[in-house]
C-alpha cells in the first residue's frame, strides 16, 4: 500500500495548482455528484466518458461523433443542461441508457477538477460506490498520491473529505500516523467525528440544503453507498474507461 505519509488532500478545486500534481497520483472526488454518476455508467457499460470544463467543449467534441454513439451528460448548478440528454443523477445512468454510449460528461465542479488534474501521472475518480477499488488501485504505487476534493465554486464540500477521509481511515485501518500531511489529518478527522452515520453528515451539510429542490433524497442515499461497484474509472488520453476492465 502507498505510505499514507505520502498522501495529501486538497480541499477544493482551487486549493492547488496544476503543477503540484506533476508525477502524482491523482483521485478526484465530487460524491455529489459527479464522480457517483461516473462510477454508475461506467458499471452499466458505458464505453467511455470525455469529461468537459464546459459547453462549448462538449460541442466541440460532439460535432466529430456520430450522434448515435454518444450523449450530453451533465449539470450547471445541479440543473441538468438544457438540450442535454442527460443530467448528474446516478439514476439516470441506467445500462438501458448507457451501455456501449460515450458520454461527453460536463458538471459545475467534478469535470473541471479532472481537467485541472492533467499533469498528473495518473487520474482516478473515486467516491464511496467505488472506494475499495481505488483503494487497491493505490496498493504499491511508489510517488504521492492527491485526493482531490472537489468542493463547490472554490469552497468546500463535507461530503467529499468525508470520502477523503474514510479512505484514509480503511488505508490506516484507524490509526493515522504522527507524519501524516495536515490536509490527510483534517479529512481523517472528520470521517472519525461523523463516519458513523455519513448519510445523516452529508444530509445536514450545506451543499445538500443548498441543492436539496435539484439532488433527490434518493440520489443523496445512494451515492453515501460504500463499495457498490468494482470499477476504476481512470483516465487515458482525455478519456475515462474503466481501468478494472
Amino acid at each position: 500500500m502507498t505510505d499514507i505519509q505520502h498522501i495529501d488532500v486538497f480541499f477544493s478545486l482551487q486549493a492547488f495548482q496544476e503543477e503540484e500534481l506533476r508525477g502524482k497520483t491523482a483521485v478526484i472526488i465530487d460524491v455529489l455528484r459527479a464522480s457517483s454518476s461516473i462510477a454508475t455508467a461506467i458499471h452499466n457499460g458505458a464505453k467511455k466518458v470525455i469529461p468537459v470544463a464546459d459547453m462549448s467543449d462538449a460541442m466541440k467534441i460532439a460535432t466529430t461523433m456520430d450522434q448515435k454513439d454518444y450523449l450530453l451528460c451533465g449539470e450547471k448548478n445541479g440543473i441538468k443542461i438544457d438540450g442535454y440528454q442527460l443530467g448528474n443523477s446516478p439514476a439516470e445512468y441506467g445500462p438501458d441508457v448507457v451501455k456501449d454510449k460515450t458520454l461527453i460528461f460536463n458538471t459545475t465542479n467534478g469535470t473541471k477538477a479532472i481537467k485541472k488534474a492533467s499533469l498528473a501521472n495518473e487520474v482516478l475518480v473515486g467516491t464511496f460506490l467505488n472506494q475499495q477499488s481505488i483503494i487497491n488501485a493505490l496498493q504499491g504505487r511508489e510517488g504521492e498520491v492527491a485526493l482531490i476534493c472537489s468542493g463547490w465554486r472554490g469552497r468546500i464540500s463535507i461530503e467529499d473529505i468525508l470520502f477523503a477521509g474514510s479512505m484514509l481511515h480503511t488505508i490506516c485501518e484507524g490509526n493515522l500516523p504522527a507524519a501524516a500531511k495536515d490536509g490527510a489529518k483534517v479529512a481523517f478527522g472528520l470521517f472519525q467525528k461523523y463516519g458513523d452515520d455519513i448519510e445523516q453528515a452529508i444530509r445536514e451539510s450545506d451543499y445538500a440544503k443548498r441543492l436539496a429542490d435539484v439532488v433527490s433524497s434518493e440520489d443523496l442515499a445512494f451515492c453515501c453507498k460504500v463499495n457498490e461497484f468494482d470499477v476504476l474509472p481512470g483516465m487515458r488520453d482525455g478519456i475515462l474507461t474503466n481501468l478494472n476492465g
